[in-house]
C-alpha cells in the first residue's frame, strides 16, 4: 500500500527536519505535530507541510490528529541521557506517557469508523540505551539493561508499542537508533554536533572521560531512508537496530572532525558522565535481511558534510 499521509510527531527537530523533507520527495502529505520545545519552525520554513502545535501529552489533540493519517513517525521524545538524569519524571512522562497516548490515539482512531483502521504503521524511535550494560555488539535478542533514567523510559515506550499489537494489533514498529549526526542538528547536545558547534564558535571540545568509549555513528540520510522503509514493509510488532555496525571512538571521532574542519582545536578533558555507557556498536543483519536496508555514508564523509551544514549556518 503507497503511504500518501503521514503524521510526524517531533516533526521540527533533528531528525524530524530531515525526515519530513524525504517523505516530501515521495509526494507524501505530510503533518508536523511539534511543541516547540527544542524543535524550530526555521527547520520547516517553506515546506508544504501541516504543522499542529501541540504535545504528545496532549491526547484529546493526538486523537483529533492522528486520525486522519495513514501513519505516524513519533519521534517526539526527551531525547538524551543528560536529560534524564536532571529531570527523571520530565523524562518519563514525555517518553512513556507521550508514547502511551500516541498509541492510544491511534487505537481510538481504528475503532472510528472515518479512520484508517488498523492499518495505520506506527514507527517508534528508540535508541541503543534500553541495552545499556549488554556487552556490544547491540543486537535485538538481547536483555534490555538500561543504566540511565533516558534509556529506562525508551524500553518502556518500546515495550507499549509491542504490547499494543500484540493485544489489539496495532501495526508497530521499533527502530533503535544509533548515534545520529548530521544536518539541522545545532540545537542537539549529541557528541557530533557539539564538536562542530565548538570548532564553528572558535571554542575548546569537550570530552567526557578517557575518549576510549564507542559509539556507532549513523548519517541522519541512512537513518530516514530506514524509516521510511519500516513504513512501507509488512512487519509489525517488530524491534530493529538502526545503525551502521561500525565502532569508533570518541579519541578517533576528534582526530576526524579535526581533519574535516581542518582545525587543530584545543580539548578540555571533563568528567565521565553518568548514565554514559563504555562501549555501543549495534549488530544490523536484522535490518538489512527483513527491511533491506543498509547504511550509504560512512563517516568521514557524513562528518563532511555535516561541517559543511555548520559552517553554512555560523
Amino acid at each position: 500500500m503507497k503511504i500518501t499521509s503521514v503524521l510526524v510527531t517531533g516533526g521540527a527537530g533533528f531528525i524530524g527536519a530531515n525526515l519530513v523533507r524525504m517523505l516530501l520527495k515521495r509526494d507524501c502529505k505530510v503533518t508536523v505535530f511539534d511543541n516547540f520545545s527544542t524543535g524550530r519552525y526555521a527547520y520547516l520554513e517553506g515546506l508544504p507541510v501541516d504543522i499542529v502545535e501541540g504535545d504528545v501529552l496532549d491526547r484529546d489533540l493526538l486523537i483529533e490528529v492522528i486520525r486522519s493519517h495513514q501513519s505516524i513517525i513519533h519521534l517526539a521524545a526527551q531525547t538524551g541521557v543528560p536529560g534524564s538524569l536532571l529531570d527523571p519524571y520530565h523524562d518519563c512522562e514525555a517518553n512513556v506517557v507521550g508514547t502511551l497516548n500516541v498509541l492510544e490515539a491511534c487505537r481510538a482512531a481504528a475503532k472510528d469508523s472515518s479512520a484508517t483502521k488498523m492499518s495505520q504503521k506506527i514507527v517508534f524511535a528508540s535508541s541503543n540505551a534500553p541495552l545499556g550494560r549488554q556487552i556490544p555488539p547491540a543486537a535485538e535478542d538481547k536483555a534490555p539493561l538500561p543504566v540511565s533514567p533516558y534509556g529506562a523510559s525508551k524500553l518502556a515506550a518500546e515495550a507499549y508499542c509491542l504490547a499494543y499489537y500484540g493485544s489489539w494489533g496495532l501495526n508497530t514498529i521499533v527502530l533503535r537508533f544509533g548515534n545520529v549526526y548530521g544536518p539541522f542538528s545545532e540545537h542537539k547536545g549529541s557528541v557530533v554536533a557539539e564538536f562542530f558547534k565548538a570548532i564553528c564558535n572558535n571554542n575548546v571540545i569537550t570530552m567526557h572521560g578517557d575518549g576510549a568509549q564507542t559509539r556507532d555513528f549513523v548519517y541522519v540520510a541512512d537513518l530516514c531512508r530506514a524509516v521510511l522503509l519500516a513504513l512501507d514493509c509488512n512487519e509489525a510488532g517488530e524491534v530493529f537496530q538502526i545503525a551502521t555496525g561500525v565502532e569508533t571512538s570518541i579519541n578517533r571521532l576528534i582526530e576526524m572532525v579535526r581533519d574535516v574542519s581542518g582545525r587543530d582545536t584545543s580539548i578540555y578533558k571533563a568528567p565521565t558522565r553518568h548514565g554514559d555507557v563504555r562501549k555501543n556498536y549495534s549488530m544490523i543483519v536484522k535490518a538489512r535481511e527483513m527491511l533491506g536496508w543498509e547504511p550509504e555514508v560512512d563517516l568521514d564523509l557524513g562528518l563532511r558534510k555535516t561541517y559543511e551544514w555548520f559552517v553554512k549556518k555560523t
